[in-house]
């Protein structure tokens, strides 16, 4: 199993929960996982029902069977300082153009610089050993960019690698494409059984595959249950309202004369089957042009209650019947 998870989808896809649920799910059994993000937003404290983070890597969660999941809002600006002492020791000095308003203004002009300072936040934290040679975390998790964004998000080092073509910043931006595009890394994609998301999430697989970056698996999200057997669907689909009258008269749901209270739920009831199985059909079809993609899958229910930290277990709970299972292969 890789040890960057990169969560990218579609803005609506839920990428953020999902992000959050494969960090849970990737912390059992004692293990460590970091779960960052690196757009601001705090959508990560969102779904823990936490306070907004800090720039600092902050214990959120403890996942069945005692594994430990921290988090990280990555902040360009704090980045760009750590950076700067890390290879130039300009601890003071940095923090001096911090005043200044130097280093806002770096980031801010160049949006490529904040790509570069947010990713190798991320893959320093995925290299990080202790003093005993281990790694501090087993597993991190990034709640990336939308797709659309995704690829030139990931690949932005390597561009920097080509214009700055010796020094400290051409050996880190090389680091940090060497772990972007190693086994270390894989690139998942959310998405929906609707035209829309997947149809990005198709554009996305493509892009990453030409950046030669490693896509991991396209996770389903939000998916409904189906209520209606085949024969039921082709039922559904047709009209048939004679029959759905008689059989609501067996039922005991009164007479089939015209106007009785079973005729009166038949258009109701066939006009929500007929959406149902309309529905189901479309659903058919995004499966199948998934399936063209060859990308393998996850799938993860729509649950009814809606989102809390109970949900969100609930969803991590899945996801790892799943990542076991690829695991054990």
């Amino acid at each position: 199993m890789s040890r960057l998870q990169v969560v990218s989808g579609k803005g609506g896809t839920g990428k953020t929960t999902v992000a959050a649920a494969l960090a849970l799910a990737l912390a059992r059994e004692g293990r460590r996982t970091l779960l960052v993000e690196v757009e601001g937003r705090q959508g990560i404290a969102q779904r823990f029902g936490t306070e907004a983070l800090p720039y600092e890597e902050r214990r959120i969660a403890v996942a069945p069977g005692g594994g430990e999941v921290f988090a990280l809002a990555i902040d360009a600006e704090r980045a760009l300082l750590d950076y700067l002492q890390m290879f130039y020791k300009l601890g003071s000095a940095g923090r001096a153009l911090k005043k200044l308003g130097a280093i806002d203004f770096a980031t801010t002009i160049a949006p490529g610089l904040r790509d570069v300072l947010l990713t190798g936040k991320a893959c320093e934290a995925v290299r990080r050993k202790d003093k005993a040679g281990r790694f501090v975390y087993d597993h991190v998790v990034m709640d990336a960019p939308p797709t659309g964004r995704i690829t030139r998000f990931l690949n932005v080092n390597d561009e920097v690698a080509g214009l700055a073509r010796f020094g400290p910043i051409h050996n880190q931006a090389q680091a940090v494409m060497g772990v972007l595009k190693s086994p270390e890394t894989a690139v998942h994609l959310v998405t929906l059984l609707e035209e829309m998301p997947v149809q990005e999430t198709a554009d996305g697989i493509e892009e990453l595959r030409a950046a030669g970056l490693p896509v991991g698996r396209v996770i389903v999200n939000m998916v409904r249950p189906h209520h209606l057997d085949e024969e039921a669907l082709r039922a559904a689909a047709g009209e048939r309202r004679a029959e759905v009258a008689k059989a609501l008269s067996r039922a005991g749901l009164g007479g089939s004369r015209r106007g009785g209270p079973a005729e009166v739920l038949v258009g109701p009831l066939l006009e929500q089957a007929a959406e149902h199985a309309e529905r189901v059909e479309l659903e058919r079809g995004q499966r199948a042009v998934l399936a063209g993609f060859d990308v393998p899958s996850y799938e993860l229910p729509l649950l009814g209650a809606g989102m809390d930290l109970a949900g969100l277990y609930e969803l991590a709970t899945e996801l790892r019947k799943q990542v076991g299972e690829d695991e054990d292969e």
